[in-house]
């Protein structure tokens, strides 16, 4: 008997069955077919393994925290501190892997959490998560499915953890990004294709090998673990001139990758507004000034990766768990 996917195109058919009856009992909504196609339902059915009644109490779920969060006017919520904000939280989205799916960086070795809340706040930044969320789903991936041709519906993650070190690892960094995370998992699931972390400490790499054999073999599957020598493995997955050159690839835009926001859904490279729109000036709107520096990806380039961690007294093992489960908990985007 067939055992599908999950994906469209590949399901069992007890797995269609499933989503028919998904789609259904989502009919009286009266949706918007074009934006909640099979492509959707078959995302939150992933997420609950196809169990009809935790897949449907998810996505009613998602629809009314849209209407509670204002999530359908998002997109033109205005976050002018991102400057500021990327400096001490690099991250963000920069061209796409051999697979065609857009990369998403993080370097959570450089979060200074307490220098971010004097910049802006953390309600500000779930409405900043929640905006970018937004705009993969109705920009980024519909412009990486029509240069490839296909459907694409998940990204390929590097989470990157130079400079990294165990004090930094407390439970206020755990508790953002679990908040920030849970965002993903509760209301855009199915999204992460793959991730790899980079520049992981050497105990941290031994933690995960127990642990990964708790995990069921999707989630183990999606993840890799890898210390400073990772760049042969992930140039598998990237085309160098598609990797920034902070993690061993070519690519050095001139504002910072983890700035330009370059890809197929800004083929012109063209600078974003305070919302995160690209920005035409053949359309008649006045070019801003650039919304991003490249401090933070200097600063990335010119130290080396940690090396082995000794754990003095038990805060260091608490910490080094603590580091253990926020990976974990970014795994779910």
């Amino acid at each position: 008997m067939k055992k599908g996917t999950g994906f469209y195109g590949d399901l069992s058919p007890e797995q269609e069955q499933t989503l028919s009856a998904f789609k259904q009992e989502l009919a009286p909504m009266a949706l918007d077919a074009v934006r909640y196609d099979d492509y959707f339902c078959l995302r939150f059915l992933r997420a609950r393994k196809f169990d009809l009644d935790k897949s449907l109490l998810m996505v009613r779920n998602f629809f009314q925290w849209r209407a509670d969060f204002g999530t359908d006017s998002i997109l033109s919520y205005s976050f002018p501190e991102v400057v500021e904000m990327k400096n001490f939280y690099p991250h963000g989205y920069h061209k796409t892997d051999k697979q065609g799916r857009p990369i998403y960086i993080e370097c959570i070795g450089r979060l200074e959490l307490t220098k971010l809340f004097e910049v802006t706040t953390e309600e500000r930044m779930m409405k900043y998560y929640v905006r970018e969320y937004e705009r993969v789903l109705m920009e980024r991936f519909p412009a990486c499915s029509r240069k490839e041709g296909r459907h694409i519906e998940q990204s390929f993650t590097i989470l990157d953890l130079n400079g990294i070190s165990m004090r930094m690892m407390n439970k206020q960094v755990y508790n953002f990004v679990k908040v920030a995370s849970s965002i993903a998992q509760d209301y855009y699931p199915e999204m992460l294709g793959k991730m790899f972390i980079v520049n992981a400490p050497t105990l941290f790499s031994m933690a995960w090998s127990t642990i990964r054999g708790f995990l069921d073999e999707k989630t183990r599957n999606k993840i890799t673990i890898l210390g400073s020598k990772y760049q042969t493995q992930l140039l598998e997955d990237v085309d160098v001139e598609n990797l920034p050159d902070f993690l061993g690839g070519n690519c050095d835009c001139p504002q910072g990758c983890l700035n330009a926001n370059a890809g197929p859904w800004n083929p012109r490279g063209l600078l974003v507004d305070e919302t995160g729109a690209v920005i035409d000036p053949q359309a008649g709107r006045q070019q801003p000034q650039p919304l991003a520096t490249p401090e933070g990806e200097e600063r990335l380039r010119g130290e080396s990766s940690i090396g082995d961690i000794r754990l003095e007294d038990a805060e260091e093992v608490e910490r080094l768990f603590i580091l253990k489960k926020a990976a974990l908990v970014l795994a779910s985007r």
